[in-house]
């Protein structure tokens, strides 16, 4: 194991432990339960196509899952989560490549936006919504951008919810130090890995995507961020300019929050309480160490 892995894998644990006054209580969940997760979520209304969005939460919530993740691991904690809130809640997979199971959003990142528009599209003619709010982790935080501005997306959505997206790209170190969290995906970078060329700052796809502006109108944009991101670097990179534009760094809210890229998509209690804020802004209360 190379040894800028293993102080990876260290820091990742003492992270865990020290940050566990912030964690969601069950975050507890393994891999192991990950597929009772998935059979369990229909009854719970995760990806139940039966829900229907109420007067209170109008809008169905689409999950968007980051690089090398997937529509159950991804979600386990905050899916949960938003449906105890009374949401509809649905997460995809998207950006699969020819043969390689588990592990998506690797494909090129625009064809990823277009299975993401079919999958909208899907959720709003179940649920009767005229309009629904997205969360994304990672790449799935930043793809939605290009849905939004180039495939009609707007029209579509009220509000998109980024947690440490890569609004303005990273470096392929970046992208690589996601790897100890996914024993076996190294040998993928042996072969073609659209998505993390797209992802590279300066990128053909970044430049498209940011250029003429951030964001698009109509369309109510949140970041939430944490100072201890590994992966996307500079963190601030992550924050978008714009109208209807909300920046949130994590340890603003709680000082002693020592999520990184990873955790803050998957465990932090506090991202999530955020992520509840910017879909129910009417109704907002402070995040605090504590949420």
């Amino acid at each position: 194991m190379l040894p800028w892995r293993r102080a990876l894998r260290a820091f990742t644990a003492a992270l865990l432990m020290t940050g566990a006054l912030t964690l969601t209580p069950t975050a507890t969940a393994t891999a192991d339960t990950a597929s009772s997760a998935a059979s369990a979520a229909s009854s719970r209304g995760w990806n139940d196509y039966d829900c229907k969005p109420s007067a209170a939460h109008p809008r169905p919530v689409v999950l968007v899952h980051g690089t090398f993740g997937n529509s159950v691991d991804n979600w386990l904690v905050l899916a949960p989560y938003l449906v105890r809130r009374g949401y509809c809640v649905y997460s995809l997979d998207y950006g699969q490549l020819p043969g390689v199971p588990f592990f998506n959003g690797l494909g090129p990142i625009d064809k990823s936006a277009e299975q993401l528009d079919g999958f909208v599209d899907k959720v709003l003619a179940a649920t009767g919504a005229a309009e629904a709010d997205l969360v994304g982790h990672s790449q799935g935080g930043m793809m939605p951008r290009y849905y939004l501005k180039f495939l009609g997306g707007a029209q579509k959505v009220n509000a998109l919810v980024g947690l440490a997206p890569d609004n303005h790209g990273t470096t392929l170190l970046g992208l690589t130090r996601l790897l100890p969290y996914f024993p076996g995906i190294e040998d993928l970078l042996t072969t073609k890995t659209p998505s993390l060329a797209d992802q590279v700052a300066g990128s053909p796809f970044l430049t498209k995507l940011n250029e003429g502006g951030d964001t698009v109108p109509g369309v109510r944009y949140t970041v939430i961020a944490t100072k201890y991101d590994e992966v996307v670097t500079p963190y601030r990179t992550q924050f978008l300019n714009g109208p209807d534009v909300r920046n949130v760094t994590i340890q603003d809210l709680c000082p002693v929050d020592l999520s990184e890229h990873v955790a803050i998509g998957i465990l932090d209690r506090v991202a999530h309480h955020e992520v509840a804020n910017a879909l129910d802004p009417a109704h907002a209360t402070p995040s605090t160490c504590f949420s």
